[in-house]
């Protein structure tokens, strides 16, 4: 009997907790981590916000801004960009690793980066042709997906 009463509260206690994960709520820019702004102000400077909101999973917080132009920006908790998709239009060449730019300029012609996703392993990269490049943390390529 203990231990189902033991089990129970935990399972409790993981169901309330649950309830807590996904919570986004809006916010603005100027609540943006400083580092966060700071790259807005100089990657997307005549960009205007749709809106931005505060995502918050357990313990991780992250931050998404979205510009009018459908353009995206995720942002970790300490203000450093993880994502960055411009759907549409090219993500400004000094967001771009040297090494990832060369390989897209010399291998795909007159194909931009649309879209970075950056980890702790590798960067992804979308290309205007609808391939997605994925190189490791030396730039070296590790995969192509169409």
């Amino acid at each position: 009997m203990k231990k189902f009463a033991v089990l129970t509260a935990a399972l409790l206690f993981l169901f309330s907790f649950s309830g807590r994960a996904d919570n986004d709520r809006p916010i603005t820019v100027d609540q943006l981590p400083q580092k966060s702004q700071k790259f807005i102000e100089q990657y997307f400077p005549k960009a205007k916000v749709a809106y931005a909101k505060e995502e918050r999973e357990f313990l991780d917080i992250r931050y998404e801004v979205v510009f009018a132009n459908s353009a995206k920006i995720e942002f970790l908790k300490d203000g450093e960009w993880k994502e960055v998709d411009c759907k549409y239009s090219a993500v400004p060449a000094a967001i771009v690793p040297v090494k990832i730019a060369e390989y897209v300029a010399k291998n795909y012609e007159d194909v931009q980066i649309v879209k970075i996703d950056r980890s702790k392993r590798e960067y992804e990269v979308d290309l205007s042709n609808g391939l997605e490049l994925t190189f490791d943390t030396k730039f070296n390529l590790i995969d192509i997906d169409d």
